[in-house]
């Protein structure tokens, strides 16, 4: 895993779940390249983005969906 500094940098579309709240308060994916998945906090574009392959993203959002982040 490596990072960028600045996430608006990155020449990706960006988006987010459509069951995101009104508020900002999610994650955004964008796909680098075939290997390669940004991802930023919304609530700030400009700020950081971790940079994952498409299987720890996978294994992200399991994690997430089978609830060990609560």
């Amino acid at each position: 895993m490596s990072h960028i500094d600045d996430a608006s940098t990155l020449p990706v579309s960006w988006w987010k779940s459509t069951a995101s709240g009104a508020v900002s308060d999610c994650v955004e994916f964008g796909i680098v390249d075939e290997r390669v998945v940004a991802v930023r906090d919304s609530k700030n574009p400009t700020g950081p983005a971790l940079l994952l392959s498409f299987g720890q993203v996978h294994g992200l959002v399991a994690a997430v969906r089978d609830g060990r982040f609560e």
